[in-house]
């Protein structure tokens, strides 16, 4: 993993807010959200929180009863969340997952939605999730399947790879969409203490509005940004370009849908 891996700053939350959470996020977060159907007290921490799609779909279904508290490493994403969400039992925090600032057994429940891939130890991520569940609780997160499965992401990736032969940029391929193996998953899971864990693959549709804007969001809305910038400092504008004429051989200019895979874990402490 690069560091810009993890680094969400300047203009990029409000365009991956924008741009990304309708088209990628919003319905893994309602999917996430109504598996916390029967949590009717408590407390339930989120990490990975982002721009706070999850904390948005948590906020309406979850009763007043079930405290929130929502972490991400990126402060400058948080603020950009704080904007979308109000409710009174809902608390804002910057925090790194691998060395959470909580005591042990403060929640009921963890969740993070398509954020364990950027933990560079993913293994110290799941011990500090484990240390702060209760003995009943759970920890439920997504992370997206391989990146052939998810054809519009596959598209620009391959798209922006052909301006720099040499070097291409593989953001998406490494980190993103570099953590969909079940085996390594579970493996990891019940190597840092978790006693019960399932997976299951869940598939989305949603309506992008054209390629240029696909390719606008996915170019310039996350750390792939970074990788093209460092290529070549004023070689935004090209990338998205290419990207969406990618794009539009596959769909056409207009409106097209985006389908897309992903796969579910919850793991169980007991």
């Amino acid at each position: 993993m690069n560091v810009s891996d993890t680094r969400f700053a300047g203009s990029i939350p409000a365009i991956y807010d924008e741009y990304l959470v309708p088209l990628l996020f919003e319905p893994y977060a309602k999917d996430l959200a109504a598996r916390f159907g029967d949590l009717h007290s408590g407390e339930l921490l989120e990490i990975a929180a982002g721009t706070g799609a999850v904390t948005l779909e948590l906020a309406k279904a979850l009763p007043a009863s079930v405290r929130i508290v929502a972490t991400d490493l990126n402060e400058a994403m948080l603020r950009v969340a704080a904007t979308r969400v109000s409710r009174p039992a809902l608390t804002w925090q910057q925090a790194d997952a691998q060395q959470l600032p909580f005591a042990a057994a403060a929640f009921d429940a963890v969740v993070c939605q398509f954020g364990v891939m950027f933990l560079p130890d993913k293994q110290a991520g799941y011990r500090e999730v484990l240390r702060v569940l209760r003995p009943s609780g759970r920890f439920v997160f997504n992370v997206w399947d391989r990146l052939e499965q998810n054809e519009v992401s596959r598209i620009v990736t391959d798209a922006v790879a052909g301006l720099f032969p040499d070097d291409p940029p593989r953001f998406f391929e490494r980190t993103p969409f570099g953590y969909f193996d079940h085996a390594t998953i579970r493996g990891q899971l019940e190597a840092a203490g978790f006693q019960r864990v399932a997976i299951e693959t869940v598939e989305r549709v949603t309506r992008a509005v054209s390629a240029e804007h696909v390719a606008v969001g996915l170019c310039t809305g996350t750390p792939l940004r970074s990788e093209i910038e460092a290529r070549n400092p004023a070689g935004l504008d090209a990338a998205a370009a290419a990207a969406t004429r990618a794009l539009i051989a596959s769909f056409g200019a207009g409106a097209f849908d985006n389908r897309m895979s992903a796969h579910v874990v919850t793991a169980w402490c007991g």
